[in-house]
């Protein structure tokens, strides 16, 4: 090709380029094309090109943002699960005080819609939280829970508590928990089950320090205060889970905030989700009944509701070191062990130990261990099936599904059926988990890509 050719094609594309509306020549529109993609002064697509250059979603694994982000997520879950993790605390007293004219049951069910919404609600706010973030759930969170505390405190009467209890405090845990753990898995993927775990021993420290505080309050400055104090508590943690909890990666373009069952077409997810159910099932007979099993086998009234807070001692140990053993081991092995060790514990030592008070302080320390990765290593399993931009959707669907055991029976032994299967049901979860683990697989993390802004499963 001659110089002159050469020079008269540069001087035609220069002036081609420098008008509006023109044409760029087959054979040099290529390069320009992408030139104006990447352009910030050009409009972008972000969906172009999306088969050609997959580029691997990376995740800090750590720093100060991912770490506070973490500190964050405790801080929410020492709220909304501590809450949780007291409410036989509650049952308790307004059986003996504000509601003694009703029926250990009736009160029961205050607590019952309240778990059931804390878990349920997470059906609609996992989606919410893959379109729009955390920010504005978890600041609804913090007003419904707050102001459900100081509903309680002047509350006299059982409708009283379903308002402000059970429906404020079920939906403010719901907007607070949810985001708390979802957040965590933008920042962590090889380390996501230790990081989970760490967040989650918030519940545990909740579930220590309320009832102690609260039974020690009671009778100093009577209940009202009792629970305005607990709500100061809760504004003060909630407001350090708004100011760190965030997400990072690109959140969900376009789609439906609404549920969506077709998630249910993966078999896995489906096993997954059962197994979770009997795990459910199982752990939560023991945390509802330790403390009347105790005090129906002769055990004095104070250390029987003490049986608790050993419980979640335990537990403390049993979110964190689980979690971190899963990223080395395997999220779904792990979870297979520690149900197994629920399954020895319960067969082992609660069908046999009556009213023996050192056989009940074993059994609440190594079930505690046990059954804390519950909480934490469940959504790090669910992780491991989806992208991470609609981890909110399946986590919270599977929640929904497997809302816990409702806690309005109290113990007698009309409940031994329901007390003696809980370790059969423990032994059927593991044969499902087990039956979910992939060959070559081990339970270990998958890999997610990214394309120019949509996220695939590799």
């Amino acid at each position: 090709m001659s110089r002159g050719r050469l020079g008269r094609e540069a001087h035609h594309e220069t002036s081609n380029l420098s008008r509006e509306n023109t044409s760029i020549k087959t054979g040099h529109s290529a390069s320009p094309t992408r030139w104006e993609a990447e352009s910030p002064s050009a409009p972008t697509k972000p969906h172009s090109d999306a088969s050609e250059s997959p580029s691997e979603v990376t995740f800090p694994e750590g720093g100060l943002r991912a770490w506070l982000v973490v500190l964050g997520s405790f801080s929410g879950m020492l709220a909304s699960f501590g809450l949780m993790n007291i409410v036989g605390t509650f049952q308790a007293y307004l059986t003996t005080h504000q509601l003694a004219k009703e029926s250990p049951s009736t009160v029961g069910w205050i607590f019952s819609i309240y778990v059931f919404l804390a878990f349920g609600c997470g059906l609609q706010i996992g989606p919410i939280f893959d379109r729009k973030g955390s920010r504005w759930l978890v600041l609804a969170g913090t007003v419904c829970l707050v102001v459900g505390m100081i509903g309680v405190s002047e509350s006299t009467k059982f409708w009283h508590f379903i308002l402000t209890f059970s429906i404020l405090g079920g939906v403010g845990t719901s907007l607070i928990f949810t985001p708390a753990v979802g957040a965590i898995a933008h920042f962590f993927c090889h380390r996501r089950g230790a990081a989970t775990g760490l967040a989650a021993t918030g519940g545990s420290f909740g579930g220590i320090i309320f009832p102690l505080a609260l039974e020690a309050l009671f009778p100093k400055v009577g209940f009202a205060w009792s629970v305005r104090l607990l709500a100061l508590l809760f504004l003060v943690l909630l407001v350090i889970a708004n100011l760190l909890i965030r997400t990072r990666l690109p959140l969900k373009v376009g789609g439906s905030v609404w549920p969506d069952f077709r998630i249910f077409r993966d078999v896995t997810f489906v096993l997954t989700t059962a197994g979770v159910f009997f795990i459910e099932w199982g752990l939560f007979v023991p945390l509802s009944f330790i403390s009347s099993y105790a005090l129906a086998n002769g055990v004095n009234r104070t250390f029987s509701y003490q049986l608790l807070a050993i419980l979640n001692a335990g537990s403390v140990f049993g979110r964190a070191v689980p979690g971190y053993v899963a990223d080395r081991l395997g999220r779904f092995n792990t979870m297979i062990a520690t149900v197994a060790l629920c399954l020895v514990s319960s067969l082992g030592i609660w069908l046999n130990v009556g009213g023996n008070v050192a056989g009940l302080c074993v059994f609440a320390v190594l079930f505690g261990f046990a059954s804390g990765s519950n909480i934490s290593l469940t959504p790090v399993c669910v992780g491991q099936l989806c992208e991470p931009e609609v981890f909110g959707r399946w986590y919270g669907t599977m929640y929904t599904i497997n809302t816990p055991l409702p806690e309005h029976f109290t113990f007698s032994k009309a409940l031994d059926p329901i007390w003696k299967s809980q370790g059969t049901v423990c032994r059927y979860s593991a044969n499902i988990f087990r039956t979910r683990t992939r060959p070559g697989t081990h339970g270990k993390p998958k890999v997610h890509h990214v394309t120019s802004g949509s996220m695939m499963s590799d």
